[in-house]
C-alpha cells in the first residue's frame, strides 16, 4: 500500500495550483486524476477570462480570491511567459433596470478593492468600442484572458519540481477515515489501488460532492450538492467587431452571454446557462438564441456568421431558482474529519482565483493541520 502525506484529488487548474503551493514546503504530495491528463474538464471548457472581481459580494471568498488571484495571475504570466492579454472589459447596460445592476456592481467592485473602475456614458463607450450600443457601462481595465493549458503546465511543472507526483487514469471510489488519517481506494489503469494519506484535499470539480459523500458527509444537509450547469459557445466568423471583452449586465444564472476575444484574435460568444442532469460537451443551443441576446448591445452581430465552438459544464452550488452561493473551501475537522479539506462549487471565477486558492488552502494546512 502506497503512503502519502497529502493527496489532492483532481488535477484541474485548482488542484494543480493547490498541489504546487503545498509541495513548496511539504513532501509526499500525490495528485490523483481520473482522466488521461490534467485539465480536461471545467478548466479548459470556459471563457479563459482573468476576472477583476466586480461580480461577487464583498467579503465573499469569490470576491477575495478573485481579486488576489487577478494580481497573482498577471504576475505569473509575466514571470513565466504564459500567453495572456490584458484587454479590459465593458459591462454594459441598455435600460434602467440594467443601469441599476451596474450601480450594484460598481459598489461591489469598489468594496472589493478592484482598481481602475470607471463608469462610462454612451459617448465614452463609443470611443472605446464603436460597434457597441449601450446607455452605460463599467470599464474594468484589469480584466484579461489567459491560456489555461499553459497555466496548468506551469502549476504541474512547479509541483513536479517540488517532488509532487501526478497519477492519471486514477479514479477514487472510496475513502475511509482511519486512526492514522485516511485510506483512499479506487481504480488506477484498470487495477485496484489503495493509498494511505494523512491529509486529503478535495479538488474534484464536477465530482467534488461525490468525494465529500465518500467520507460520510451529508451533502444534501450541508448544502454541498452540486448542480451541473451547462454553457454553450459560438465563434464569430470574420473581422472582430470588438477589441476588448464586452459583457451584459449579469443574469441570475451567470454573467450572461458575453463576447470574449481569444488569444488568436477571434471572438467567442457565450456561455449561456442551463441546468442538465449529465455531463456533455456537445453544443446544443441555437444560433438564434445567441444572436438575440447579443443584438441588443451589438446590433452588427447580424452581419457576422456564427459557428458552434464548444461547451462547458459548471459545478454550481446554486440550484434552479436559488441565489448567490459562495465557494466552499473548508477544513472539516469540526465534523470529525481532521485533515480533510473540501473545495466544492469552484466555478467562475475559479480560473482567476486558482493561484489565490492555492495560497488559501496552504494557509489552512499550515495553520490547522501540519504537525
Amino acid at each position: 500500500m502506497e503512503e502519502a502525506n497529502i493527496v489532492v484529488i483532481g488535477a484541474g487548474v485548482v488542484g494543480l495550483a493547490v498541489a504546487a503551493k503545498l509541495s513548496e514546503s511539504n513532501s509526499g504530495v500525490y495528485i490523483l486524476e481520473k482522466n488521461a491528463r490534467f485539465g480536461l474538464e471545467t478548466s479548459t471548457h470556459n471563457s479563459c477570462v482573468i476576472h477583476s472581481g466586480i461580480h461577487y459580494p464583498p467579503n465573499s471568498l469569490k470576491a477575495k480570491l478573485c481579486v488576489r488571484g487577478n494580481f497573482l495571475m498577471y504576475e505569473l504570466c509575466e514571470k513565466h511567459r504564459i500567453p495572456y492579454k490584458k484587454l479590459g472589459k465593458l459591462t454594459v447596460a441598455t435600460n434602467d433596470d440594467e443601469i441599476n445592476e451596474l450601480e450594484r456592481l460598481m459598489r461591489w467592485g469598489e468594496a472589493n478593492g478592484v482598481e481602475g473602475l470607471r463608469v462610462l456614458d454612451r459617448w465614452d463607450i463609443k470611443r472605446l468600442e464603436p460597434n457597441v450600443e449601450a446607455e452605460r457601462a463599467i470599464y474594468s481595465p484589469s480584466t484579461g484572458i489567459v491560456d489555461p493549458d499553459e497555466l496548468m503546465n506551469l502549476f504541474h511543472a512547479k509541483a513536479t519540481r517540488n517532488g509532487a507526483v501526478l497519477v492519471t487514469k486514477t479514479e477514487v471510489t472510496n475513502i475511509r477515515k482511519m486512526d492514522y488519517g485516511y485510506e483512499v481506494s479506487g481504480v488506477s489503469l484498470g487495477e485496484k489501488f489503495t493509498i494511505k494519506a494523512d491529509t486529503i484535499v478535495n479538488c474534484a470539480g464536477l465530482n467534488a460532492d461525490k468525494i465529500a459523500g465518500m467520507v460520510g458527509l451529508d451533502v444534501e444537509k450541508l448544502g454541498y450538492r452540486l448542480h451541473y450547469c451547462k454553457g454553450d459557445y459560438f465563434r464569430l466568423l470574420g473581422k472582430p467587431p470588438i477589441k476588448m471583452l464586452v459583457y451584459p449586465a449579469p443574469e441570475k444564472l451567470g454573467l450572461g452571454i458575453h463576447l470574449t476575444p481569444d488569444l488568436s484574435g477571434t471572438v467567442r460568444l457565450g456561455p449561456n446557462a442551463y441546468y442538465v442532469n449529465s455531463i456533455s460537451y456537445e453544443v446544443t443551443s441555437s444560433e438564434n438564441e445567441f444572436r438575440e441576446n447579443v443584438r441588443r448591445f451589438l446590433p452588427c452581430i447580424d452581419e457576422y456568421g456564427l459557428t458552434p465552438d464548444f461547451a462547458g459544464v459548471r459545478p454550481k452550488l446554486q440550484g434552479p431558482g436559488e441565489g448567490f452561493k459562495d465557494f466552499i473551501i473548508r477544513h472539516e475537522a469540526d465534523r470529525g474529519l481532521f485533515g480533510f479539506i473540501n473545495l466544492i462549487g469552484i466555478e467562475s471565477p475559479g480560473l482567476t482565483a486558482a493561484p489565490a486558492i492555492g495560497e488559501f488552502v496552504s494557509e489552512i494546512y499550515e495553520n490547522e493541520i501540519k504537525k
